[in-house]
């Protein structure tokens, strides 16, 4: 009876041990399919985009470069309709963090860089410089 009591509890405990190991790998392999962008933030000013939407100088929105746009899963001949339109990111340089609304296609841009509307990039760095390399962003 004790010998099968031990079996039962040594696999029992193995169980929760490799379960214990499992769960704390998770997190890992999770973070490492999460995809960090990060480009060069510049500066422009915002009206009628590429989203179909009217934005100010004011407004917390920029511009993903016109191929990220252009290839992102889900887009169409018809840029309004793109998923990336009204999808808000978080963006950092410097410290400093901001979140704001992809609504514009930037054909001046490469790869990952954001184009900022005066507002949002002002809250990142002094508009007088106009171009920041290292901007870090994620979807939110």
């Amino acid at each position: 009876m004790f010998a099968k009591l031990f079996q039962l509890t040594a696999a029992t405990v193995a169980a929760v041990l490799a379960m214990s190991i499992t769960t704390q790998a998770a997190p890992a392999a999770s973070r490492a399919l999460v995809r960090r962008n990060v480009g060069d933030g510049t500066l422009y000013n915002p009206a009628l985009g590429a989203c179909g939407i009217s934005n100010t100088d004011a407004d917390m929105v920029a511009a993903v470069s016109a191929s990220f746009f252009d290839t992102f899963p889900g887009a169409t001949a018809n840029p309004n309709l793109n998923p990336l339109c009204n999808k808000p990111i978080s963006a950092s340089f410097n410290g400093k963090t901001i979140t704001v609304t992809i609504v514009d296609r930037c054909t001046q841009c490469v790869g990952q860089d954001l184009d900022f509307s005066p507002t949002a990039f002002s809250q990142l760095a002094d508009p007088a410089i106009g171009r920041i390399n290292g901007v870090t962003w994620d979807f939110i």
